[in-house]
């Protein structure tokens, strides 16, 4: 996952505003107690930012993979 699938992720599944909400101040303890976008700026894979942060949400498994991709061009 790259970083802009992670943000087209993050928009899909929570919104706009309250996606920034949860990528700014939703702590996720199993990343070292950071913020989703600590963790990215640190280095930590974008997939697993992702699934640490469904996890903390409660997104269901049946959207946690294969979310971010573009749509397939016809």
């Amino acid at each position: 996952m790259r970083k802009s699938e992670f943000d087209r992720a993050v928009v899909d599944e929570f919104g706009e505003g309250y996606g920034r909400v949860v990528t700014h101040d939703v702590v996720l303890a199993k990343l070292g107690n950071q913020t989703a976008d600590e963790a990215i700026a640190h280095g930590v894979p974008p997939r697993d930012v992702w699934l640490a942060l469904c996890e903390v949400e409660n997104v269901p498994l049946s959207r946690r993979h294969g979310v971010g991709l573009p749509k397939p061009r016809r």
